[in-house]
């Protein structure tokens, strides 16, 4: 058994220091780096992926509403046109920084409230999905687990890394538990890893009424600007390289 292990970063903005990329990228395997509209610049942006791809990191795009100040999670109507020039104004921001950095961009991550939208809605995630592929048809798609948004990446015939989460909790249709309700985000890094082989091994999401969601778990994400992000994603990595189960790239499958 094996899994990947993410998490999103170059959140940083300016001066403003969001997260401790520098540690999270000795631990993980993947990282999804913010491209500038909901967080991040280019100096935060091409730092980040310089130091992604000297640590053999997987480099990918996250790109999100153009929202600094509601840090891409306030939700935003948009036209189909506009939702896919927005993925791809962003996705090609990343692919020249990690050029420049000497790596490239091997996947593609919505972020936030884009994500959590488009894991509701089949239409928003065909926009983002088809502007992606547009750009790049080799590029990997991280979708979050048993939503739309996989079922999309099938349709479209593209690579695809399904994706759960190590510190936030279901709904009972796979889709993430708002943040303004308690018990959505979760802390403690001691229930993290055992919480994840639970989920790795019953072949499916567990959700907060002990549902289980079969499917396929291809990547593990532990969010940058949790407060105990490093410590979450250290527990998690050791908990399942000492339970067996290894810890490495998505090569991306298709449907």
């Amino acid at each position: 058994m094996q899994v990947d292990l993410n998490a999103d970063m170059g959140e940083s903005f300016g001066p403003w220091r969001m997260g401790d990329d520098a540690a999270l990228l000795e631990i993980i395997t993947s990282a999804n780096i913010a491209c500038g509209f909901h967080a991040g610049d280019a100096d935060v942006m091409a730092s980040t992926m310089r130091r992604a791809a000297e640590n053999g990191v997987g480099i990918g795009a996250h790109p999100g509403f153009a929202d600094l100040q509601g840090f891409g999670r306030r939700r935003i109507k948009l036209s189909t046109e506009e939702l896919g020039n927005l993925v791809a104004y962003q996705l090609g921001a990343a692919q020249a920084l990690t050029r420049r950095a000497g790596g490239r961009v091997r996947h593609l991550k919505l972020h936030g409230a884009l994500s959590n939208m488009a894991s509701e809605d089949a239409a928003m995630a065909r926009a983002c999905y088809r502007a992606a592929l547009a750009v790049d048809p080799g590029i990997i798609l991280v979708t979050l687990a048993a939503t739309p948004m996989e079922a999309v990446a099938r349709e479209l015939g593209a690579s695809y890394a399904n994706e759960i989460f190590a510190d936030r909790a279901y709904n009972d249709d796979a889709t993430l538990v708002d943040r303004s309700q308690p018990g959505a985000v979760l802390h403690d890094p001691a229930v993290a890893g055992a919480r994840m082989e639970k989920m790795i091994r019953a072949g499916g999401i567990v959700t907060e009424s002990g549902k289980v969601i079969p499917c396929r778990i291809d990547t593990i994400c532990v969010h940058g600007d949790n407060p105990e992000a490093v410590a979450m994603a250290r527990a998690v990595r050791d908990h399942l390289v000492g339970v067996g189960i290894a810890v490495t790239q998505f090569a991306g499958e298709r449907g």
